[in-house]
């Protein structure tokens, strides 16, 4: 008779993977972390050099959970030995009268974080002359900011995993999930025919979750959760320049508001490089990225390097580039909640990130957690609007009074 070898098992080795396999092998259970290709890959959305630390959101539900993230990351560095979250400044620009910059702004003062707004002259003195901001545009200067170096932090999240007694297993595709009738569990099966039993789930597949519901529901969950192909770009600062943009010298982390929707990180991970990228890209099949520049973005990174940082960045072209992979909902918000139907609350799934969930991980990792052990959404953070159910009421989501930040129409 077979017998459920495992509490919980957790499908998908990404960053929310990785921390919900910690949380839960913390706590006692016997946890299986399965991912399809090698751990550490560089086909989804958990990997590279760096990540953006920022509490500066339009939405009050995410600025909450970044400053509930923090003491998290800082649990898990003191447990492993080493750093990979970095706090900076986080700089905040664009056009005085852009409705998701306000939003930023009340957001910011409603869940008391420290906020200045500062007028062009203003940001040109704060930062040393290194931003020039045009008539007209305002600047959103926080203290939570930073960079998170990702690859180093989903290997410290599976390290402590297993740590923790985890059983850790890459190359295992899994296409099927069902309710096990003789011991009331939840089977997995992967591709190469392998089955796993345990007694509760975590589904957090990024681009893959679609195909992946879709296919252990028999259709009858269908998330609306679009890949999408993007682009990170290093570009030369000039020489002379170098150490004006490193964190070490205040240079912070920072976006724009206005169109491109831009952002970028200090000269952490290659010295006299500085990332500056443009927060879109385009759609594809997770398995169909052609890992190649977006051409389409170049000119108008071209135009806004030029105009914010002068002479002190070569803006003729990029020195590289790396892609990376978005799993994007209609709203930009998150997925969080019960598979529901013959899974009941018995399994979880996290996706949707929508390219701003990184810095969320081991936050979101406790919640699915808690969310399996407790069967309630109930508790310190509002996840009513990660709800599966809000494209069944309208198909664009949550409804939000600003324009959406990533763009696919490039």
């Amino acid at each position: 008779m077979e017998t459920i070898e495992f509490d919980v098992i957790v499908i998908g080795g990404g960053i929310m993977g990785s921390c919900a396999a910690y949380e839960s092998a913390k706590r006692g259970l016997r946890t299986l972390l399965l991912e399809q290709f090698d751990f550490l890959h560089h086909r989804g959305s958990s990997h590279g050099e760096s990540r953006t630390i920022r509490a500066t959101y339009p939405e009050e539900y995410y600025a909450k959970m970044v400053l509930a993230a923090e003491p998290l990351w800082r649990e898990a560095e003191a447990e492993i030995g080493y750093s990979v979250f970095f706090k900076n400044r986080q700089l905040d620009m664009g056009p005085a009268d852009n409705k998701a910059l306000q939003a930023v702004v009340s957001c910011c003062r409603n869940t008391s974080i420290p906020v200045r707004v500062l007028d062009p002259e203003q940001v040109r003195e704060d930062f040393g002359g290194r931003f020039r901001l045009p008539d007209g545009w305002v600047g959103v200067v926080t203290e939570h900011g930073g960079v998170i170096k990702p690859t180093k932090a989903v290997s410290m999240f599976q390290a402590l995993a297993v740590k923790h007694g985890a059983t850790l297993r890459d190359h295992v595709e899994v296409n099927g999930l069902e309710r096990d009738s003789r011991t009331g569990g939840v089977s997995v099966t992967a591709k190469g025919g392998e089955k796993f039993l345990g007694k509760r789930c975590v589904v957090t597949v990024g681009a893959w979750a679609r195909r992946l519901v879709e296919t252990v529901t028999d259709g009858r969950v269908v998330l609306p959760i679009q890949a999408v192909e993007t682009n990170v770009s290093y570009w030369k600062i000039r020489t002379g320049h170098e150490e004006e943009f490193t964190a070490g010298s205040g240079f912070p982390s920072f976006a724009s508001y206005d169109f491109p929707y831009v952002y970028g990180t200090p000269s952490i991970e290659f010295p006299g490089l500085i990332k500056v990228g443009w927060h879109g890209g385009r759609e594809i099949e997770p398995e169909r990225r052609t890992f190649a520049p977006l051409e389409g973005s170049l000119s108008l990174l071209k135009q806004w390097i030029e105009g914010r940082f002068g002479d002190r960045v070569d803006s003729s072209a990029p020195v590289m580039s790396q892609s990376c992979l978005y799993s994007m909902t209609p709203d930009e918000d998150y997925v969080i909640d019960f598979l529901g139907g013959e899974f009941g609350k018995d399994v979880v799934i996290a996706g949707g990130f929508s390219g701003h969930g990184f810095k969320m991980g081991p936050l979101v990792g406790r919640i699915l957690v808690d969310l399996l052990r407790s069967g309630s959404s109930s508790g310190p953070h509002d996840l009513d609007p990660f709800r599966m159910d809000r494209f069944k009421e309208n198909c664009k989501g949550n409804g939000k009074d600003f324009d959406h930040q990533v763009n696919v129409k490039l």
